[in-house]
């Protein structure tokens, strides 16, 4: 299905041509609003009769949007590592709330701890399921190549720390890649049962990215190598920052 999000021109039965302002890919709840109205109209694209302007059906229940990105975060990342970029990882993480997953690319060594915090290289479910974009100047529907090209033109830098060898590592990720693709996508959970200490390596959760799909019943995805006592071993602060006014920091 095409991409639904806001900004998207859609025709109504019995209102016409419309632009979305809003759109919620967890529930099919849209606000558009047609012609010189005033106020959005409320519509539920399962129930409602809405199209795309070009007269295409809007099959929400039938043929669901994926309502996180982490499917395909999943194939960019692939593209990449293909392309030599590998030293480039691909966190995600539930929410407390266990609805939304967050999600954070990060390049250079594997430690989760001390990643690199880049503008546009971490997101949340939460967010891309009213607004289905990356955050780094991607459009709606964007394919992976056109991912790819977007993000180079947003963070060259950034991009170019992912240069490098991580064999182990990309071999693992091309793997678990093979098993989920297109319909599901891992989890990496620190959840331990109550009273029991963190593991080196917790159970790897699978989940589906859209509605309507069967729980997972392929391999088992293992731990990603090299990433064993993540959350038990001791990790060190990052280094402060260089001072060079001479005035001590509080």
């Amino acid at each position: 299905m095409k991409a639904l999000a806001p900004g998207t021109v859609i025709f109504h039965r019995h209102r016409g041509y419309g632009v979305i302002t809003a759109v919620n890919l967890l529930t099919g709840w849209i606000a558009a609003r047609f012609g010189s109205e005033s106020r959005t109209l409320d519509l539920n694209l399962s129930t409602d009769e809405v199209q795309f302007a070009d007269g295409e059906a809007i099959l929400f229940r039938r043929a669901p949007p994926d309502r996180m990105p982490h499917a395909r975060l999943m194939a960019l990342v692939r593209a990449l590592h293909r392309a030599g970029y590998q030293r480039l990882y691909l966190y995600s993480w539930p929410k407390p709330s266990g609805l939304h997953w967050r999600w954070h690319m990060f390049t250079g060594q594997r430690d989760w701890m001390q990643r690199s915090w880049r503008e546009g290289w971490y997101g949340s479910g939460a967010d891309y399921n009213v607004n289905p974009v990356m955050g780094w100047g991607d459009t709606p529907g964007a394919s992976t190549e056109e991912l790819i090209h977007a993000l180079a033109k947003f963070d060259p830098q950034g991009l170019a720390q992912a240069l490098g060898r991580d064999e182990d590592h990309t071999a693992w990720f091309a793997n678990v890649c093979d098993a989920l693709l297109p319909g599901y996508m891992y989890s990496l959970d620190m959840q331990r049962p109550q009273g029991t200490p963190l593991t080196d390596m917790p159970p790897v959760p699978v989940v589906p990215v859209r509605a309507g799909l069967a729980p997972y019943s392929g391999p088992d995805i293992g731990w990603p190598p090299g990433w064993a006592g993540l959350w038990s071993k001791v990790h060190a602060p990052p280094a402060p920052r260089i001072n060079l006014t001479g005035i001590p920091e509080t």
